[in-house]
């Protein structure tokens, strides 16, 4: 193997990872709580292991605690610091029961180069925007992208379990699950609900992924929605789990080519 061809191989691999390396998710050490106790719940911003920068506060459209009685509080900024490359935020659990975190931002526009999207459609789950860009021969064309991320993370404090799990938070994107994932066991089916300004996606491509209890990775799985806006994912082993998707669709706005909405929830499932 030649030092040009190893040079190019990691110039590859350095510009896919860091395409690939959009996603945000809200992910504490812990999913399982004390009742009145205090908690870091961390943003990575990055990938579900790495945070590559930390999030600006006034890059915070929405930031909202759901109690297990469905009472909604918003954190203030204070409650934010970041350390190195992360953001964190301190909360405080009240009595028992599955509490919702969810965060949204503001959209922010990013000039790509047309390697640089394609390599990010075809390594983060849009299939179909690529196979688009192929068939209209527009695989060569450089892109001006809006992006916004809306995330969330289910948490359960003590053994009650409450309702809320599922509960919209208004988020133009989301990810709902239709059963509580604390009252689910390896080899169940996880439900999840997708959906844009509150409507059903159809067809909607869908992947999902756990970190083991030896902080690997487990191999990426993938669903598409059906009728209804539902994806459905088997819990094939315990750890810390994620869904996410991209809702993505070109722009008619003028200096814009695409509009698209991360969205990623997690949550844990014990042995």
């Amino acid at each position: 193997m030649t030092r040009k061809f190893l040079l190019a191989s990691l110039s590859l691999f350095c510009l896919v990872a860091s395409i690939a390396a959009h996603d945000l998710f809200l992910k504490p050490d812990s999913y399982f709580l004390r009742p009145n106790s205090t908690v870091t719940v961390r943003l990575l911003n990055g990938s579900f292991q790495n945070s590559e920068g930390a999030v600006k506060r006034d890059r915070m459209q929405d930031v909202s605690i759901v109690a297990p009685q469905g009472e909604v509080t918003h954190p203030p900024a204070s409650d934010w610091r970041d350390e190195g490359e992360m953001s964190l935020l301190t909360m405080k659990t009240a009595g028992e029961g599955t509490y919702v975190v969810g965060l949204s931002t503001k959209p922010r526009e990013i000039d790509l180069k047309a390697k640089e999207f394609n390599n990010y459609l075809a390594h983060d789950g849009l299939p179909d925007t690529l196979a688009a860009r192929r068939k209209d021969n527009q695989l060569g064309k450089d892109v001006r992208e809006r992006y916004s991320k809306h995330v969330r993370a289910i948490l359960q404090v003590g053994d009650a379990r409450s309702d809320n799990y599922g509960r919209a938070l208004g988020y133009p994107v989301e990810i709902i699950p239709r059963q509580n994932p604390y009252d689910l066991r390896v080899g169940q089916i996880l439900e999840v609900l997708c959906t844009l300004d509150g409507q059903p996606l159809v067809n909607q491509f869908v992947l999902a992924n756990r970190e083991t209890k030896a902080k690997r990775l487990s191999r990426e799985i993938s669903a598409r929605t059906d009728a209804n806006g539902i994806a459905r994912f088997k819990l094939t082993g315990a750890g810390k789990w994620y869904v996410k998707m991209i809702h993505i669709q070109p722009s008619d706005e003028p200096g814009l080519n695409y509009e698209s909405k991360w969205v990623t929830i997690t949550f844990e499932i014990k042995p």
